[in-house]
């Protein structure tokens, strides 16, 4: 067995007393000394596996017990001397201490990248004649919810209720039967019912030395055959079968929720070749750059870019929205949305896994598996108390036993014996309803936004929205539509109009920001051709710069463009009216020639009745933007805010969030532009607005409003409050029902047919309770079509 590392250990240095429980080599050098036919020990860190070497004659069961024992205690994190040779260490601190036993300097430790071997010191020929064992460390691992992925996962439910059927009917039989000989088949076929699914599972993970709840559930069922009582054993593997069924069914229901979103995307796309010839070829084979064509009541295939035609799409899948919208040359197509009427050719923009549609049901699939921090700790529990109820059991049954005087399996009332009353304990204290407390509500809440529009990403932005006091929104896409038109072209000299255009077209090319989109979108329909720039650079919040034909240009905010080009100001221009909220500009110079471009971009409708809302849940609104001070003021009039800062650069409204936070509040930041990601990852919560949002938002926010509509927050956070709600009733009902069913177990007399009823009962309500979230039709009401229409008299 070849090392990587060697030396003989000795003591050395001084230090504190250490506790012997964690360390390892102190176990490892006592089973020495008391075997003297142990030569060797190596453990697989990894594998979780212990390897001993004999030599001769040696008590393997004595062996192997104390080494579980000892590599446990050496894995405790509540040890005060534990093993760093477990961890990979090249030494142990607490092995190396002054007080350890002179018979360590007969051992050698060897490392190596997934082991420990230590050996005593003996001739180089020795370990030729070892014999070596190697057995598994069985491990207790919390109860995960599965989720169910194909289609025959997704109907099992109905194969499990069908089995917990059968089980209570053979069972009833039974009962009816009694004494009968006929009784014993029926609760044979009893059992094989109800512990079929049970046992396949355990049986899977035994495979992989693991051992859950299902292998504690079938352990007190065999239990209870074998001391005759075939009842209670079949009243608990019924309903460990029906809420067993009944939790599949949950998990389903949330799946299809999430699957029925979308529609099949197509599978085969039209290509145009370069000599206008069309072929069939796989939608996986599309590359950025190629033509395709898509036909009438034809699904877009990929993301694209209109170049030729006209039509309208059916983007309801994505954004939520039943109108129609109108597509043409230089806007664009999303993959799984409806082409409904026009026959069009499109420039792929991105294969299809990157596609928009494929970036949410990634997201979606990843947020179904990210926990939330009340169900890492409850796993962290659980762990913990499984290992605690079973020391519990054993130690109560030696208490009935050899204390209590109760005989041990068998006696004139089965119900008094030690191992019935251990076996009502062990089922009372399972954390089956602990276990699925929190991850059947997370997801069951994940599945009814996202069929509503709201993607959670993960069940720590379920939770913590609920804490929000504060939020903060951007203006541009977030408050207004987002959906800016270029309405007019100014130039200094007059006459360059159209020179100002296709500059700030060729520089806004490769943005993403709402104006940036705006103006592409506008150059593309004048079928202009981006100019060659030099030296492009962005700085997110003020704008872009480069080098056209020798010289610099910028395009941006007024005041940067000027310093950065050390441009004198221009005379008194007709700025936009500081009281119209839906109109923008942004500035574009060179040495010798300035320009503007006006764009119009209207407050969403519900913006009014979503903020009045949000006041009403005890909400405060701030709006952090970019945007000019008096359009800012007029928008915090019109929309009543409680606070506006306007002319803020991304650093600035980072810092603005920063500052809240430090205020003690818990701030969820609404945006949805490149410029707003930082601040979406210094709030509590990010939510980015849209599925057509720019990557660095969604990137770096918790949820995100798929369907473009901010009043979706209203939904999102209602329904966070209500998941919390239920998950404390999940965990009062679940603990409280160990509780006081542990109670009766220990302290008084608690047949087992009712503790299985009480705890399978908690672990089915549970699972109900949580899908009451999923079921739910609303959480919060829609804006009055009133209140919709004074808003936009306002505008």
């Amino acid at each position: 067995m070849a090392a990587s590392a060697s030396k003989p250990s000795s003591p050395s240095g001084a230090g504190a007393p250490t506790d012997e429980r964690g360390c390892l080599v102190r176990t490892v050098a006592v089973a020495f000394a008391e075997q003297p036919a142990l030569e060797a020990v190596t453990i697989h860190r990894q594998a979780q596996t212990v390897s001993l070497a004999t030599l001769g004659r040696v008590d393997e069961a004595a062996l192997e017990a104390r080494f579980v024992d000892a590599l446990r205690a050496a894995q405790d994190p509540a040890a005060t001397g534990r093993c760093g040779l477990l961890e990979g260490a090249q030494d142990c601190s607490s092995c190396e201490r002054a007080d350890a036993p002179s018979y360590r300097q007969h051992l050698t430790i060897r490392q190596e990248a997934e082991t420990t071997t230590i050996a005593r010191v003996t001739c180089p020929t020795a370990p030729r004649f070892w014999r070596w064992r190697t057995f598994a460390l069985p491990r207790m691992v919390p109860r995960e919810v599965e989720l169910p992925e194909d289609e025959h996962a997704l109907n099992e439910w109905k194969w499990q209720l069908l089995a917990a059927a059968l089980c209570g009917v053979f069972g009833v039989t039974a009962w009816w039967l009694g004494d009968h000989t006929a009784a014993l088949a029926f609760h044979l076929a009893a059992y094989l019912a109800g512990g079929w699914f049970a046992a396949i599972e355990v049986w899977e993970r035994l495979q992989h030395r693991v051992l859950d709840v299902h292998f504690l559930m079938l352990a007190v069922a065999v239990g209870s055959a074998s001391i005759g009582s075939w009842d209670e054993g079949t009243v608990l593997l019924f309903l460990f079968a029906l809420s067993g069924g009944l939790e599949h069914y949950a998990m389903g229901r949330t799946q299809r929720e999430i699957r029925s979103l979308f529609r099949t995307a197509p599978r085969v796309a039209t290509l145009v070749e370069p000599s206008g010839a069309e072929r069939e070829v796989p939608v996986d084979q599309l590359q950025p750059g190629q033509r395709i064509a898509v036909r009438p009541d034809a699904q877009f295939p990929v993301d694209a870019e209109v170049t030729k035609g006209r039509t309208a799409a059916d983007e309801s899948a994505l954004t939520g929205e039943a109108v129609p919208v109108d597509k043409s040359v230089g806007d664009t197509v999303l993959a799984g949305t409806l082409n409904l009427w026009g026959m069009v050719e499109a420039t792929v923009l991105r294969p299809v896994q990157e596609s928009a549609l494929e970036r949410i049901i990634r997201l979606i699939r990843e947020a179904q598996h990210l926990k939330a921090p009340s169900q890492r700790f409850t796993d962290r529990f659980g762990t913990g108390y499984t290992y605690a109820v079973l020391g519990l059991t054993l130690a109560m049954f030696l208490v009935w036993w050899l204390l209590a005087g109760r005989p041990a399996f068998t006696g004139p009332d089965p119900a008094q014996t030690a191992f019935y009353r251990a076996m009502t304990l062990l089922v009372v204290a399972s954390p089956c309803a602990l276990v699925l407390s929190i991850p059947s509500a997370i997801l069951a809440a994940i599945a009814w936004g996202a069929r509503r529009g709201v993607l959670f990403r993960g069940g720590a932005a379920v939770e913590k929205l609920a804490e929000v006091d504060v939020v903060a929104l951007d203006k541009t896409g977030t408050l207004t539509t987002g959906d800016l038109q270029v309405e007019r072209v100014e130039s200094w000299p007059a006459g360059r109009e159209t020179e100002v255009a296709q500059l700030a077209y060729s520089l806004e090319s490769l943005s993403t920001h709402p104006l940036a989109r705006a103006v592409t979108r506008h150059g593309k329909q004048h079928r202009w051709k981006p100019l060659v720039l030099d030296h492009f650079a962005s700085v997110p919040g003020l704008g872009i710069r480069a080098v056209w034909n020798g010289q610099p240009v910028a395009l941006g905010r007024r005041a940067w463009v000027e310093s950065t080009l050390n441009l004198p100001p221009l005379p008194a221009l007709d700025h936009p009216s500081a009281a119209d909220v839906s109109h923008s500009e942004v500035w574009l110079a060179t040495t010798e020639l300035r320009g503007r471009l006006l764009f119009r971009d209207d407050v969403r409708p519900q913006a009014r009745q979503v903020v009045a809302s949000l006041r009403q849940l005890g909400l405060r609104t701030v709006v952090l933007t970019g945007d000019r001070r008096g359009p800012a003021q007029r928008l915090k009039e019109v929309l009543a805010l409680d606070d506006v800062r306007a002319e803020l650069s991304p650093e600035q409204k980072v810092a603005a969030v920063q500052a809240l936070n430090s205020e003690g509040h818990r701030v969820a930041m609404i945006g949805d532009g490149v410029n707003d990601a930082p601040s979406l990852a210094a709030a509590h919560v990010g939510v980015a607005m849209g599925a057509r949002g720019s990557d660095a938002a969604l990137e770096q926010a918790e949820i995100v409003l798929m369907h473009d509509r901010l009043e979706r927050f209203l939904a999102a956070f209602s329904l966070s409050q209500k998941a919390r709600r239920i998950i404390r009733q999940n965990l009062l009902l679940s603990l409280g029902t160990v509780v006081v069913l542990v109670g009766f177990a220990l302290f008084g007399s608690l047949p087992l047919t009712l503790g299985v009823v009480g705890h399978e009962g908690s672990t089915v309500v549970v699972v109900m309770n949580s899908l009451r979230l999923l079921l739910s039709r609303r959480t919060h009401a829609e804006p009055a079509a009133s209140t919709t229409a004074a808003v936009q008299n306002q505008m």
